[in-house]
């Protein structure tokens, strides 16, 4: 009793509260989802990294990381330069501030909530494998651990509301009316998390591919994804070109400025906007050649160099709208100048190009940050042109591989009937058939598709398919489920063109057919007296061929096929499902099902009329002779 009780108590223990066997919920695998509903309350938010929630996150994130590179160099358009000609000053875009702040910090919040969703997210441990595959490590302490261990730093970098704070509070407490005008120290922090917001495309993108296999579910959005990445790289670019733009434009006031020699000093501050109006700064704005001194239009000796085109057409001083809009135009063309070397490469020109292709017109001065800033165009440009054109090839590819297929197929089959010296009229249909069965099946090999999916799967869709037709025979209707899977199970596919003699009177049947689209002409001779025609017109849900239905249920039909009693063509092009001979018989010899009465009496129907069609055409032949 004690044994036996202590065995009840084990096999209690087993169960949960309502009645389910933990072991067998333990044993259940196949999808990504492993957590049984019995864990520990805190186990319950952990989220599976397979799981449709965070692949779903993923492809969110993604967006949201791309649209917030996107946002991230508009910080490079918030100095401009303010005033008239003869009075310049450098200003700050106030209302673009607000805006631009206002989308990076719901940026920020999307980065924190991935930093938060990633603290509560299962890894697979790697040393472990169960039934194949990684054990979940589900402890939140097991999975911070690890996390901080690997991407939290570069995650947090990414996070902090750095620009915001620099913006909005740094600058404005340490502004002073001896304020080196530069804006190096924004750029600086804008890229110091711009890497690193860049860097957590690539994880994400790997993520994405090894659960579902592609980025994107089309080869469109493929190439619209790495063309996208394209222009971020041409926006980031132009607002480089910008922010340095107005800093070299500001190098040239601030050199003149030092070596001015006029009545009234020249100050730093005077080149601020915010700066009050003075007395003094009345006198110097008349008297000073600041900014007459740093006009391209001028003969100067200050060389602004690839920036040039930006002082002289006033692109520092426009609106936002349109400068943005000038400045992604001035990346893109830069960035397409500087990859002519593998335009080159791709038109096999490559012996004609000279040096200045890397870089064409950008005429740099000797500045460093100008010439550093030109080498990375250059770079740039060819690395992106380059892994632009390899993936948007690869995307296109994908979309024509079929068409390009049934190319070749064409060329081979026109090769063959010109080495077979085929006549014109059957090349016109050889044609006419291949072109068909393009137009139907766009070059997927239905059958393949089928052989490759689980026999239980691959058997619900030819039901779906098939049934509907097979049961427009009143004989299949009396069958039960398992022979109707059967028959449907061996339907195959089979196109008609117009014209296309399926089977002539007299001739072996060798197939059932079940119309999906088209209509077949269905005409007999043979009506017990000279000059008999009838003709009857099959559409879609009507069938052919069923004198094979007698024959093959027959326990001992004969090896030969029955012959036809009806001709039938074509009328237009046909689309069909096939019931061989052979395997109907098959069918027939494995599921002998013939206990219903209701069933008997079909068979004994069709058996009878076939008797008497066999009679019929016995007693003409007699006739005859």
């Amino acid at each position: 009793m004690e044994k036996s009780s202590a065995g009840h108590k084990f096999a209690s223990s087993l169960l949960n509260s309502e009645g389910k066997c933990k072991i067998v919920d333990s044993l259940k695998f196949g999808g990504s989802k492993v957590f049984p509903e019995d864990h520990e309350p805190l186990h319950k938010h952990i989220l599976d990294p397979g799981s449709d929630i965070v692949l779903n996150w993923n492809r969110v994130f993604i967006v949201s990381c791309l649209l917030a590179l996107f946002v991230d160099p508009l910080y490079f358009y918030l100095p401009s330069i303010g005033g008239s000609k003869d009075s310049w000053c450098v200003k700050t875009d106030f209302k673009l501030r607000i805006v631009v702040t206002f989308f990076r910090t719901i940026a920020d919040l999307f980065y924190l909530l991935h930093v938060v969703i990633k603290f509560r997210t299962a890894y697979v441990a790697p040393s472990s494998r169960v039934f194949g595959r990684g054990e979940l490590v589900r402890d939140p302490k097991k999975i911070a651990q690890r996390y901080i261990r690997s991407d939290f730093f570069i995650d947090l970098v990414a996070t902090l509301p750095l620009p915001q704070i620099v913006i909005w509070f740094i600058i404005p407490a340490t502004r002073n009316h001896r304020t080196n005008h530069n804006n190096n120290a924004l750029a600086l922090i804008v890229l110091f998390q711009y890497i690193p917001r860049l860097y957590l495309i690539f994880p994400l993108s790997s993520q994405i591919i090894k659960a579902t296999g592609v980025v994107t579910k089309t080869a469109w959005a493929g190439a619209a994804y790495n063309l996208l990445l394209y222009m971020l790289a041409s926006h980031v670019l132009g607002a480089a070109w910008y922010v340095l733009s107005v800093d070299r434009y500001l190098s040239c006031w601030k050199s003149i400025c030092k070596r001015e020699d006029s009545p009234t000093k020249c100050l730093l501050e005077y080149l601020n906007c915010d700066t009050p109006d003075s007395g003094q700064w009345d006198i110097w704005i008349k008297s000073t050649n600041v900014f007459r001194s740093c006009d391209p239009d001028e003969d100067i000796t200050f060389k602004f160099g690839i920036f040039e085109n930006a002082v002289t057409k006033q692109v520092v001083a426009s609106n936002f709208r349109p400068k943005v809009l000038l400045l992604l135009v001035v990346g893109l063309t830069k960035l397409k100048r500087t990859s002519n070397i593998a335009n080159a490469q791709v038109k096999h020109e490559i012996l004609h190009m000279n040096s200045n292709s890397y870089g064409q017109n950008l005429s740099t001065s000797t500045f460093i940050g100008e010439t550093s800033f030109s080498i990375l165009i250059a770079i740039l440009g060819l690395v992106l042109f380059a892994h632009l054109i390899g993936n948007m090839q690869t995307y296109l590819q994908s979309l024509t591989v079929r068409l390009e297929e049934w190319r070749l197929k064409r060329r081979d089959t026109e090769e063959w009937m010109r080495h077979r010296q085929l006549p014109e009229d059957l090349r016109k249909r050889v044609r006419r058939f291949v072109q068909y069965k393009w137009l139907a099946t766009r070059g997927v090999d239905e059958e393949a598709i089928l052989r490759g999916l689980p026999t239980d799967l691959s058997r619900d869709i030819q039901r779906h398919l098939c049934l509907d037709l097979v049961r427009r025979v009143p004989f299949f209707s009396q069958m039960d489920d398992q022979l109707l899977d059967a028959i449907c199970e061996r339907l195959v596919s089979s196109l008609c063109t117009e014209g296309t003699y399926i089977v002539r009177e007299g001739d072996p049947v060798t197939e059932m057919l079940f119309i999906i689209r088209g209509r077949l002409e269905s005409s007999t001779t043979n009506g017990g007296r000279t000059g008999f025609f009838n003709s009857i017109t099959l559409r879609p849900g009507d069938f052919c061929g069923e004198e094979l239905l007698a024959w093959a249920l027959l326990p001992k039909s004969a090896v030969i096929l029955p012959s036809s009693t009806r001709t039938v063509r074509a009328l237009v092009e046909v689309e069909a499902f096939a019931l061989r001979a052979e395997d109907l018989k098959f069918v027939a010899n494995q599921f002998r099902r013939l206990h219903s009465k209701k069933l008997q009496h079909t068979f004994r129907f069709y058996s009878s009329s076939l008797a008497d069609v066999g009679c019929m055409l016995h007693t003409s032949r007699l006739a005859e002779v």
